[in-house]
């Protein structure tokens, strides 16, 4: 998982960074506010972002502001890094669309439990994203069946947008989640009775 660290104190920065890296995590880390605005604008920008509340040109407060009106940025998870711990402090910073904070300096062990709520929060997120995908996919291919449909009259084929002829079955077993299980209808058992003379309630002999 990539996570962006932004911080202005050198050591501060080095020591998430490795500590991040040293736990498997792909961490970049940047300088200040500026810097770190614009990683969060690339096409794929970091979904687990750790920021510094006091930094140069954008503050962290900000920078968490800023986040959550990007659609890229919607369900990052954002630990907000500080020196401030009053509880005015730590409910401002959360206002501000940070998911949880950590008081400086830092205890390594506090900041890996940290992420790694982040991560489970982040891949929940992405699970329920990745499903609800497939269910507006299934819908959409149920909508599909509720339009207009070429049957042939004959042999009961159904033909697709391609121009292709498929069984009804298999096209309806491709396009929703479903399986058939054959039988024979009623009027179909009548029919069948009447051509092979079988009577309906034959005699006792």
């Amino acid at each position: 998982m990539k996570v962006l660290i932004a911080d202005d104190d050198p050591v501060s920065r080095r020591l998430l960074q490795a500590s991040l890296e040293k736990w498997g995590y792909a961490a970049s880390a940047v300088v200040d506010g500026t810097a770190a605005w614009a990683a969060m604008q690339e096409p794929q920008p970091p979904q687990l972002l750790i920021l510094d509340w006091l930094m140069p040109q954008i503050d962290g407060v900000e920078l968490c502001r800023r986040a959550r009106t990007l659609k890229s940025l919607q369900s990052s998870y954002i630990i907000l890094l500080t020196s401030r711990a009053t509880k005015s402090d730590v409910v401002q910073g959360l206002e501000s669309g940070a998911d949880d904070y950590i008081t400086k300096p830092f205890d390594p062990g506090e900041l890996r439990a940290r992420v790694q709520v982040g991560k489970r929060v982040i891949d929940l997120q992405n699970t329920l994203a990745d499903r609800l995908h497939r269910l507006e996919e299934a819908m959409a291919r149920v909508n599909q069946l509720q339009g207009l449909l070429p049957i042939c009259c004959y042999c009961k084929k159904v033909r697709d947008d391609k121009n292709y002829w498929h069984q009804v079955e298999s096209y309806v077993a491709r396009h929703v989640d479903v399986r058939f299980s054959h039988g024979v209808c009623p009027d179909c058992i009548g029919r069948l009775r009447q051509d092979l003379a079988i009577p309906d309630h034959p005699k006792a002999s």
